[in-house]
Formats: structure tokens, C-alpha cells, sequence
């Protein structure tokens, strides 16, 4: 019997990564998006966003469980992360309870662990607490670093790496998951049982103390063809960079002061106490020969 998977960002790099995953079972699925597409015609689409109550009671009827990937990730207005990704959440909540769909995976953020660091983490972990105390079948996600085809963040380091430099924030190391993994991964968690009712997990790439940030920007410099200069910059320096992109890109900029203030930690390993149970789910794709394929992604749809 087909059953029916809901999911928030339907539209967002995670989301269609999901959808491609999806369209490879036999699952239908419902997906919720400001604008509609037209290229994903199998899909039973919902036109909304979180602030629209009437699309999320559609989203969630009749659905099997929700998988809550909407959010926002970064804004030159931090005010705006509190009604996107708390109340937001609160909404998808709600409908849940209103269409009686106990189960929710919800996509949260390594941010989450250090929420004095971005209003962004700080809102990821409001999030968190609200799902913790719904009373749903729960289960939450905290990615690390995500890439892969269609990202927009990442695709800025891969474009540095033309010119042979990729700046990075002061010495750390963070885990990498490529999008595709994550999708898996969230798909798998829809089944509930007592190994992921109520947990929390830290997917990552099988990369035991993830990634050095020198290593990673090596690792996208191999990618791209290229050996690149890889220099350490301090807070202060990417605090005014920052002011910068403002400056040139308004709020189309990537570097904002909040994700200064994340970037600049020096840990953001996923932790092996909250890795997901291998018999649920393991990582396929290596980050070495992912970062190639998606350095190849982008050439192939002209994004240099």
C-alpha cells in the first residue's frame, strides 16, 4: 500500500534532494512551497509557507508523517529567524495534532548545541524544545555542514576555489554530510521504533573527527582541480567582511555577523554518543569523491 510522506521546503536544497529520494520508492508525497514548480509534476504540491494554517492542515492530511525541513537559515535581520523557525514549527506542530499525524522528523541544526553563538542556533534550539515537549513521535536531525547539487553556501567556497584561495575562519574542524545522505536519512527515520523514538542524532559523512577546516578546503581545492591557499582568518576580519557583503550583496549577502559568529567555533563535529543507529541508516557517499561530483554538478549547470 502507497503511503503518504508530508514535508515542509518541498522547494529548498535538502527538500528536493528528499524528493529525488522519494520518487525512487513507492511513496507519494506531499510537499508544501511558497511558489509551486512545475518541474515535479508526481509530487501533490500544497502552495503556503509556516504562516499559513489552511496549507498546513492540507499538508498534513491523511499523512503518514511529516518530515519538517522548512526553515530559515540565514537573514541580515535576525528578528526574522524567531517567526520562521520557532513559530514556524509551532504551526507544523499544530496541524499535526489537528490531522492526528504523530510522527515528525524534524531537521534542526548543529547550531543548536552552541545557542549563545547566532540567533540562528538560538532559534534552532527553541525549535528543538518545542518539538521535545508536543508530545508527537519525535525525532530530530542535527546536520552538519551540508553540500551537494543545487547548495548555494557551499557553492561559494567551490567558487573561491577557481582563483586558487579559500578563506576559512579561525582553526577548527566540522563534519560534512552530502545532501543525498541526508535525504536517505530522513526518509528512513519515517518508520518509528524505539531506536529513533524520541531521539535526537548527529548524521555525518563515517569521517571519525570530521574534518579539519584546512582539510576541507583541500578537499574542495581537489575537487575543483586546483591546489589552493588556504588562510586562517580572525573573527574581526570576517566580522567586517561580513559588512561588506552586506554592503554589495544587501540581503542577498551570505556573510552575515550571525553566521560570523558560528563560523568562528571551533568545533562543530558531529558527536558519535548521537549517531544514528547503522541498522536505520549509513553514510554511502565519501566526502572526497561527493565534493568532485558536486564540483562537476556545477559545472555542468554553469554556475561558475
Amino acid at each position: 500500500m502507497t503511503r503518504t510522506i508530508a514535508i515542509t521546503g518541498g522547494t529548498g536544497f535538502v527538500g528536493q534532494a528528499v524528493l529525488d529520494a522519494v520518487a525512487r520508492q513507492d511513496t507519494s508525497v506531499r510537499a508544501l512551497a511558497r511558489k509551486v514548480p512545475a518541474d515535479r509534476p508526481t509530487v501533490d504540491w500544497v502552495e503556503g509557507n509556516l504562516a499559513d494554517h489552511a496549507a498546513l492542515g492540507k499538508l498534513a492530511n491523511c499523512a503518514e508523517a511529516m518530515i519538517h525541513i522548512a526553515g530559515l537559515t540565514n537573514t541580515p535581520d535576525p528578528v526574522e529567524f524567531e517567526a520562521a523557525n520557532v513559530t514556524g514549527t509551532q504551526a507544523v506542530i499544530d496541524a499535526c495534532k489537528a490531522a492526528k499525524v504523530s510522527r515528525l522528523v524534524f531537521v534542526s541544526s548543529l547550531s543548536a548545541r552552541k545557542p549563545e553563538l547566532s540567533h540562528y542556533g538560538a532559534s534552532k534550539l527553541a525549535a528543538e524544545k518545542l518539538v521535545e515537549a508536543s508530545g508527537l513521535d519525535w525525532t530530530i536531525v542535527r546536520p552538519p555542514a551540508v553540500y551537494g547539487p543545487r547548495d548555494n553556501d557551499m557553492f561559494e567556497l567551490f567558487n573561491s576555489a577557481r582563483f586558487g584561495v579559500v578563506p576559512l575562519p579561525p582553526g577548527g574542524a566540522t563534519s560534512l554530510i552530502h545532501v543525498d545522505d541526508l535525504a536517505k536519512l530522513l526518509l528512513a527515520l519515517v518508520p518509528s521504533s524505539s531506536k529513533v523514538r524520541r531521539k535526537m542524532f548527529e548524521p555525518d559523512d563515517g569521517r571519525v573527527g570530521g574534518w579539519s577546516h584546512k582539510e576541507m578546503a583541500q578537499a574542495i581545492g581537489e575537487a575543483m582541480g586546483r591546489k589552493v591557499f588556504t588562510p586562517h582568518f580572525p573573527k574581526f576580519v570576517l566580522s567586517s567582511a561580513a559588512k561588506a557583503d552586506r554592503l554589495l550583496r544587501g540581503d542577498k549577502a551570505k556573510l552575515t555577523a550571525d553566521r560570523v559568529g558560528y563560523m568562528c567555533h571551533p568545533n562543530w563535529v558531529a558527536r558519535t554518543d548521537k549517531a544514528v543507529p547503522r541498522d536505520v541508516w549509513m553514510p554511502t557517499i565519501p566526502s572526497r569523491e561527493g565534493l568532485k561530483s558536486t564540483a562537476d554538478w556545477y559545472r555542468k549547470q554553469g554556475w561558475f
